[in-house]
């Protein structure tokens, strides 16, 4: 049940009116589990029945590290968990004919809610919250990856309906449809035939095909995450953003600072936190040793195969990197001006991104290297050949779409914009909404794919 299909809007419709029927904290908790039953088992019974049985298993676990805390039992109880959990995932996603979708996501949300029972935070008494926090629908698929300490407490009490915060998360969920449907399927046919076939494209196709794709997956995960946000939002959860500007970051590490923010937090307390302070001895050499694995875990993490695995040592890297010689970045930054190292910077930071995407979007290490050695054969060619197949009013719409995500965020950065629409003219305030609406039945890319992180 895609969040862009009749299904599902008919599904979220029954669960509005039934959620706020009854400001019963129990009563809407069943409705949101059954809406979560639903949803998850539409794909496939096997899917519901593999979260099922995760949850309970995490939840029964987090009651036993809990009962021997403090003692040698819990450290084996832990571990013996989380291998549990790792090794169903790996097989699941190596061995499986059938991939269990959002398992990555839900999986990562057991493994922290055990890490911080083991670290002493009180473990979840009641199963049905528990269940929830973990089969939440919004989130099911691509997350957010919640933290329990995060999401759990906003289930401990009945939410009222509250109009604005229902406007709000509705604007959020246009925003998202805009940005999946107007920008990352708008362009997707087209990266897909060169990034798809790439000893039969030309160099200057395979160059504009590795600009623009991380603009794809960036409006089409973005996209994702907005309606998830907006989705909570309209039931009464704040749920946690996984973007934050990430083509204005200045390096690779302030990059993942606000690219998939969660996985990246995530990462970074449970798998490079623990692994630096355990290689601190090592000094620098320990510090570039975690960061390796950290982003080698992100890579395989995303997938199987050495692809996935040379995208994370890419991006670790291109870190490692930048640790090492900031003091020289810090020289060259006092020697030039500010905004032409900024512009600098950034062009960099997303050149650097972009290739390395290539490693996430090509399926053969083959073929990504005869990526990178023809980029700039061909200097040549025809405008036509440039477009990707594409009309002129295709990329038109393309570039006026990107053009105007970038203007919102800059904007909206400096002042939520859903909130400021809300003191506009009621005239005005409506024609922007029926404006945006427009755009994307006239613009968006229709029936064009899922999105791009449920295969994680």
């Amino acid at each position: 049940m895609e969040f862009i299909s009749i299904p599902f809007v008919a599904c979220m419709v029954l669960t509005f009116v039934f959620y706020y029927a009854r400001t019963s904290r129990r009563w809407q908790h069943i409705v949101l589990l059954a809406a979560s039953c639903v949803f998850i088992g539409y794909y496939h019974p096997v899917y519901f029945l593999t979260a099922a049985a995760i949850t309970i298993f995490t939840f029964i676990a987090g009651q036993w590290i809990h009962r021997w805390i403090n003692t040698s039992r819990a450290t084996l109880l832990l571990w013996a968990s989380i291998a549990a959990l790792v090794g169903f995932w790996l097989a699941a996603r190596y061995w499986f004919s059938l991939f269990p979708l959002g398992i990555s996501f839900y999986t990562f949300q057991a493994l922290a809610y055990l890490i911080e029972v083991y670290w002493e935070e009180d473990p979840e008494e009641d199963f049905w919250d528990f269940s929830l926090y973990m089969m939440l629908f919004v989130k099911f698929l691509s997350g957010p990856i919640e933290r329990s300490f995060d999401l759990l407490p906003q289930l401990k009490s009945a939410k009222e309906f509250d109009y604005r915060a229902v406007t709000r998360g509705l604007k959020l969920v246009a925003w998202g449809i805009f940005l999946k449907l107007v920008i990352a399927d708008r362009i997707s046919p087209s990266l897909d035939l060169v990034l798809d076939h790439v000893r039969s494209s030309s160099g200057m196709q395979l160059l504009v095909a590795m600009l623009l794709y991380p603009l794809q997956l960036y409006a089409d995960f973005a996209g994702y995450t907005c309606m998830a946000l907006g989705l909570g939002r309209m039931l009464g959860f704040n749920l946690k953003p996984n973007f934050d500007r990430p083509f204005t970051a200045l390096s690779t590490g302030e990059l993942w600072r606000r690219w998939h923010m969660t996985l990246s937090f995530w990462m970074r307390d449970y798998v490079f936190t623990p692994l630096n302070a355990s290689l601190r001895h090592w000094g620098k050499a320990g510090v570039c040793l975690a960061l390796l694995a950290t982003f080698v875990t992100i890579g395989v993490w995303h997938g199987a195969g050495w692809t996935f695995a040379l995208y994370g040592l890419f991006q670790g890297v291109a870190v490692i990197y930048e640790t090492l010689f900031s003091r020289q970045r810090e020289w060259v930054r006092q020697k030039i001006s500010s905004k032409v190292w900024t512009g600098l910077m950034m062009a960099r930071t997303y050149l650097l991104f972009a290739l390395s995407l290539l490693f996430f979007r090509v399926k053969e290490v083959g073929d990504v290297f005869y990526t990178y050695a023809h980029l700039f054969d061909g200097l040549q060619s025809s405008v036509k050949e440039l477009r990707l197949g594409m009309s002129d009013r295709d990329w038109i719409s393309f570039g006026a779409a990107v053009l105007l995500m970038f203007l919102f965020e800059f904007f909206h950065a400096r002042g939520d914009l859903f909130a400021r629409s809300e003191k506009l003219p009621p005239a005005l305030r409506w024609t922007t909404y029926i404006g945006m609406i427009m755009i994307i039945f006239l613009f968006g890319a229709f029936g064009v794919e899922n999105f791009i992180y449920i295969q994680f």
